[in-house]
Order: structure tokens, then C-alpha cells, then sequence
């Protein structure tokens, strides 16, 4: 089985309608999954726990999709980061 990492993220944003965080240095990381079960059980928890406030949100970023070792250069690369 491939293993497929992913990470839980989350922090108070400027427009409950849009992705760009308040404060960055503000970012709650909850951490990296093995799988995405395992990423939205932790997703869903931090979300839960912030219900009352509608500026706060939680993301799962796929991690696997931005690393292809198959590739020779992955995805990230070739955009020159």
C-alpha cells in the first residue's frame, strides 16, 4: 500500500469566505497523517473544537500530490520554488 501523507492545519481567517489566514504565525498545525482517514478524524476533532468561532477553519493538505518520486523533479520544483 502507497503511503499517502497529509496534513492538518487551521487558524483564524480574514473573510470566512476566503483561505488567507489573519496571522500566519498564528497557524494551529495539528500534524501529519499516513492516510486521509486518519488526517479528517483529526480534522474533524480541531474543527469541533473551534464551532464557536466562525473566523476559524481547518484544512487537509495533501501532501503525497506534491511529492511523485517517480518523477524527477516533482511538481514544486518545476514552478522554480
Amino acid at each position: 500500500m502507497t503511503q499517502r501523507l497529509h496534513l492538518v492545519f487551521g487558524g483564524e481567517l480574514t473573510d470566512i469566505e476566503g483561505t488567507e489566514f489573519r496571522d500566519t504565525s498564528k497557524i494551529d498545525v495539528v500534524g501529519v497523517f499516513p492516510d486521509f482517514a486518519s488526517a479528517h478524524a483529526a480534522w474533524k476533532g480541531a474543527a469541533q473544537r473551534t464551532v464557536d468561532s466562525a473566523q476559524t477553519r481547518y484544512f487537509i493538505a495533501h501532501l503525497h500530490r506534491l511529492m511523485d518520486e517517480g518523477r524527477e523533479t516533482s511538481p514544486t520544483a518545476e514552478l522554480g520554488i
